[in-house]
């Protein structure tokens, strides 16, 4: 079954239009080599599976593999050969028309090679996540939710062959896909921390209590959280510090990016069993953070949080306004001191809270109520949050 995904199509379009290198990237089974295929009408020859044997082989003088090709050519899993990406910079600078390299991967731009300068205003990024609600549906929220968006994921049969998908993934993931990527970490090691990662979901990093709990040091701690990270599978939303007296969290809030992949680390196999677990709350709201978080619209998303409970959950900039999101999995949600702080501490314009029932409402002077299946559907946070 084949879901079109018309808000990425149409960034992915126009960065093709737009610009003569284009990097999309997103986690595994993502869905990448599928929209590629959807957007870019080329023959055959012009895509090259870098984890073929075949096509590495016709990249064998990548020069003389990749000059002179009309259209598009379509390089997937880029990260396997970073040594392609100086030969695009000369083969760009002899002809800078749009749309010539669209370059698909399953890493952090840094990772692949292409967040250096060797490209620096000739690559335009875009970045796919799982399905949006707006690609599947308003009425499939509660399956996008408990499944996550992970294409093979969300459509399986039922929930116990996406379980059993989920659990392939990770361990795939996990044996051979972040060697690949260039981590050398023991994947049992790994399982274990990604785990207990997924049990600290929403809350603010804490490295030495989670290399306690694996016994390995701190730096270890943190080039295994840095290694998920590039590999676009957690997210560490950083801090913003306002110029207040008060102090201030200053570490990095981690989420797993796919709530699929968070549910099946937690051992939760049902949906009951998650409606029951005690990190539903944190599950609903890294769900509505993730989606807010890759809005072409959002750059540089961050919370804010006091040592004295304050805080909200995004902090967001849209065009000159500053407004802040408070995620709550209730159908009433009541405004707080905390909000109220916020909106005070941040000098916000607005703050929206978003929540699990289906009505928009003034809820206080300068806050509003949003329901959450708006937010997800919304192509833009824009779309949502006017002013």
């Amino acid at each position: 079954m084949l879901i079109s995904r018309p808000g990425v199509e149409r960034r992915l379009r126009q960065a093709l239009g737009e610009s003569p290198v284009v990097l999309l990237v997103g986690p595994r089974q993502a869905g990448k080599s599928t929209l590629a295929r959807s957007v870019v009408d080329a023959p055959p020859e012009n895509f090259f599976d870098l984890e073929d044997p075949r096509d590495l082989a016709r990249l064998g003088e990548p020069t003389l593999a990749l000059s002179g090709r009309g259209g598009t050519v379509v390089l997937d899993e880029a990260q396997l050969a970073p040594d392609l990406f100086p030969v695009l910079r000369v083969l760009v600078d002899e002809d800078r028309r749009a749309g010539r390299f669209l370059v698909l991967g399953s890493a952090s731009p840094d990772l692949i090679g292409l967040g250096s300068e060797s490209l620096a205003g000739r690559v335009t990024f875009v970045e796919l996540g799982g399905f949006d609600l707006g690609d599947v549906g308003e009425e499939s929220l509660a399956t996008r939710w408990f499944r996550g968006g992970l294409p093979q994921a969300f459509l399986a049969g039922d929930d116990e062959m996406a379980g059993r998908w989920l659990d392939d993934y990770i361990t795939t993931f996990l044996q051979r896909d972040l060697a690949e990527l260039g981590f050398a970490m023991p994947a049992a090691t790994m399982r274990r921390f990604w785990s207990m990662l997924a049990h600290y979901h929403g809350q603010t990093w804490n490295g030495a209590e989670l290399a306690r709990s694996i016994d390995v040091s701190q730096p270890t701690i943190r080039r295994y959280v840095d290694a998920l990270t590039d590999a676009l599978v957690v997210r560490q939303l950083q801090p913003w510090h306002a110029n207040i007296s008060k102090r201030q969290v200053k570490s990095p809030r981690v989420f797993l990016r796919d709530t699929g992949l968070l549910h099946r680390l937690l051992g939760v196999r049902s949906r009951l069993d998650m409606e029951r677990h005690p990190k539903v709350g944190a599950s609903w709201e890294g769900m509505v953070i993730e989606h807010l978080a890759t809005r072409p619209d959002v750059v540089e998303p961050s919370f804010w949080s006091t040592h004295s409970g304050a805080e909200v959950d995004l902090r967001i900039e849209l065009g000159s306004k500053v407004v802040g999101v408070e995620v709550k999995r209730t159908d009433s949600p009541r405004t707080t001191k905390s909000m109220h702080s916020a909106v005070e501490s941040l000098n916000l314009d607005h703050l929206f809270v978003v929540h699990g029932g289906r009505h928009r409402f003034p809820m206080a002077d300068h806050i509003t109520a949003v329901p959450a299946h708006t937010v997800l559907m919304a192509s833009t946070a824009l779309a949502v949050f006017q002013i």
